[in-house]
């Protein structure tokens, strides 16, 4: 699996079974190349026309599964929440 097919898979919370989004980017140590972490960016200010408020910066130790049209994460959403500046 390449990176870029990340991008057209939807984030499922298993905790609570609630769509967190479409992953957009990964963090990954540089050094080691390991993935650090996923990415998603979370709902959209007023309908989305106005970006984005939070993203979600899910750590990879909490990805349980990558499917083919799915990615199941075990996340407590106010741990992994980042404010977007």
């Amino acid at each position: 699996m390449r990176i870029c097919d990340l991008r057209n898979k939807q984030v499922i919370n298993a905790c609570d079974c609630k769509i967190l989004g479409y992953a957009a980017d990964i963090d990954f140590d540089e050094c080691t190349g390991c993935i650090r972490a996923l990415i998603v960016p979370g709902p959209g200010r007023l309908c989305g026309l106005f970006g984005r408020e939070i993203e979600y910066v899910i750590p990879f130790k909490c990805v349980r599964c990558i499917g083919a049209d799915v990615i199941l994460v075990d996340v407590d959403i106010e741990r992994i929440t980042e404010k977007c500046v």
